[in-house]
């Protein structure tokens, strides 16, 4: 029986959540003292030796402050957007006047640029005015003014200034008078899906009905049955011009417009499209209690974590088109991967999150935090990685065509520079992933220390977290209450743990008939003071991939906690590919802070084939081949490529 979506639960507000952790306040950090700064200094072209970006130069040209063309990629404005969604969320959660100062300036060239009909888009004021929805397959005016609205709802939330807020309103209230089913207007849909996120926001904070039907018609009108395809309607009108490639107008699929969005099982397509797609999806449904979406969104969603998913979380096979390729084809050395892929399906996660309380969920939203997302920025927040990969042999990237796109050392910058900002506004909000509430259910979704405020029946009260997480097996709650308040806390048991304890106020909890769909529910009246311990079994996990998994057979993956962990040159030498781990040896775990603080690094035994005697001989009998038994080092995936170039691998053969 499917259930019904009216109790959809909710994330604990970003103001209500002050993280003080020892894992996640560097990183936090990192983003408000470096990256967010870094970040405005490449968006106003002042980073040496990195790509230029314009975006900033573009704005001030549209708003009648500079003279000039317009540079860069036709979704530069997003890079904005982004960039202060960040800020909102900074200024959220620590007030900033000098950081303020700074994005009101920005919000003042906004105001200067948009136009008197609500419309704002530097690339069509400024290089091809007149033009405007002419090319939404390909040109992403939608998707920036998406990007627009959340950042300018979050930077609202911050300083509650009205500016940027009326802003996105009339932009809003503009595509309104646009898209619709009147047959006066446009029925179509943008190429690259994001303004059914943001409209959907911009409902929820202004409670007017029209932004959620008008993010209802971009999701129902994608990919119906008409000929010609919208697509093709409008290449036409624009007599065939193209603006990047033939393919994406011809390839339904690459942005999931080839079929009725209730009628698509399979994840297909551009990954990052495909999973803002499904995020808009998922909130809709929760929003309007809609089962036959919601059934759709758990079809996909099994599609993606089933038989499309990388073990570092990571999605996106290939990349030609930035896309999935087939069920199970997952190769290491070639994956696309692409980090803002990552953070669009943690953005999925979350709100399938709010609709079920299920482990599944949580546990992929911590897989691609703790492997592919921190793994896409360096460790000084001053380079990052597009595409992540899972084996690098840097002679191939150099040199053969096949692995072009994977580079084996972070960049300054990119011409395309979607996933810098995109993990600086994820990691600025991380506070709002911690928990959900439904009712006087209180769900832990991530163990990251730090205090949180709850009110339930009207009392208000503190659960203060605290651990050592990922690293130390405990995690400990405190409740801090003027008053006895009654509430259910259901404390998530990762599907990577078989063995928990849990404590209240020293006494042992039984847990036995308390799991549900993976969290742990505990519910009772607190009392101030009251103390939960959690403790969570950490071992050493090889892991194995599906059968069907070609590229990984006769391979293990090693993963602790949600840490996968991985071998790379500067600690074990050229041509990782030859060894085998043995197993039957085990690992020692060892903390090592000799270039991340407080690491946990693994040691273990590896055999490893000998070179010798192979000098112009390219092959020999099996027989003739001589091992060696090595010492190995493996390092957490999301901290390598910061001590130089080099290989690195994650699945490695192995002997038990």
């Amino acid at each position: 029986m499917m259930m019904r979506l009216i109790n959809k639960a909710d994330m604990l507000p970003l103001k209500d959540v002050k993280i003080h952790d020892d894992f996640w306040s560097y990183y936090i950090n990192l983003i408000k003292d470096v990256v967010v700064p870094y970040q405005w200094q490449a968006l106003n072209d002042k980073v040496l030796d990195a790509e230029p970006s314009r975006a900033i130069k573009n704005l001030k040209i549209a708003a009648g402050k500079e003279e000039g063309e317009f540079y860069g990629m036709v979704f530069q404005d997003s890079d904005i957007a982004k960039w202060l969604e960040a800020v909102g969320y900074l200024l959220l959660c620590e007030r900033n006047p000098d950081l303020e100062r700074i994005a009101d300036e920005v919000i003042d060239l906004l105001a200067q640029a948009q136009q008197e009909d609500g419309y704002l888009n530097t690339y069509y004021i400024v290089k091809e005015p007149g033009q405007r929805w002419s090319n939404l397959c390909e040109c992403h005016e939608l998707y920036c003014a998406g990007h627009l609205i959340e950042g300018a709802i979050a930077y609202f939330k911050a300083t509650g200034k009205q500016k940027i807020l009326d802003i996105v309103i009339r932009f809003a209230d503009y595509i309104d008078e646009i898209f619709g089913n009147d047959p006066a207007k446009i029925h179509g849909y943008d190429g690259h899906q994001e303004i059914e996120l943001a409209l959907l926001k911009l409902y929820e904070i202004t409670e007017e009905e029209k932004y959620l039907n008008l993010s209802k018609y971009f999701l129902d009108v994608r990919g119906i049955e008409q000929k010609p395809h919208f697509y093709d309607s409008e290449l036409e009108k624009r007599n065939g011009k193209i603006h990047f490639h033939q393919w994406m107008v011809d390839n339904k699929h690459y942005s999931q417009a080839h079929q009725p969005i209730l009628k698509q099982e399979d994840a297909v397509g551009h990954a990052v499209r495909a999973v803002y797609m499904y995020t808009g999806m998922a909130h809709l449904a929760a929003l309007t209690s809609n089962e036959a979406l919601y059934a759709s969104c758990k079809k996909l969603w099994n599609s993606i974590v089933s038989k499309q998913l990388y073990i570092t979380g990571s999605i996106g096979t290939q990349s030609y088109g930035e896309a999935f390729s087939f069920d199970y084809d997952l190769p290491s050395d070639t994956a696309y991967a692409e980090t803002c892929a990552s953070i669009g399906l943690i953005f999925f996660a979350q709100r399938m999150l709010e609709i079920e309380a299920d482990v599944q969920y949580a546990d992929v939203i911590e897989r691609a935090l703790y492997n592919t997302v921190l793994g896409g920025m360096s460790r000084d927040g001053r380079s990052f990685f597009y595409v992540n990969p899972l084996e690098v042999y840097p002679e191939a990237c150099e040199k053969n065509e096949n692995y072009k796109h994977v580079k084996p050392i972070r960049q300054k910058w990119f011409d395309c520079a979607c996933c810098p900002p995109n993990i600086a506004r994820l990691i600025s909000s991380l506070g709002q992933y911690l928990y959900t509430v439904r009712e006087k259910t209180i769900y832990a979704n991530l163990y990251i220390s730090g205090t949180s405020t709850f009110k339930i029946d009207k009392k208000e009260f503190i659960l203060e977290q605290n651990s050592s997480y990922p690293w130390q097996e405990k995690i400990q709650f405190d409740v801090q209450t003027n008053q006895d308040v009654e509430f259910n806390l259901a404390l998530r048991i990762p599907s990577w743990c078989d063995d928990i304890k849990i404590k209240i106020n020293e006494a042992i909890y039984p847990i036995k008939d308390s799991i549900q769909n993976g969290y742990v529910f505990i519910k009772r009246s607190w009392k101030n003071k009251d103390q939960i311990e959690l403790l969570l079994s950490l071992p050493i996990l090889p892991m194995k991939s599906h059968p069907l998994v070609r590229q990984n057979a006769g391979k293990v993956a090693i993963q602790r906690g949600p840490i996968v962990y991985c071998l790379e040159e500067v600690d074990n030498g050229k041509s990782l590919y030859q060894l085998e781990l043995m197993l039957s040896s085990g690992f020692e775990i060892i903390q090592d802070s000799s270039f991340i603080e407080n690491l946990q690094v693994m040691f273990g035994k590896a055999v490893k084939t000998k070179e010798t005697n192979w000098i112009d001989t390219l092959y020999k009998k099996h027989g003739k081949i001589e091992n060696e038994i090595v010492t190995v080092k493996l390092i957490p995936y999301f901290a390598w490529a910061n001590r130089g170039l080099g290989e690195m691998q994650i699945w490695t053969r192995f002997v038990e």
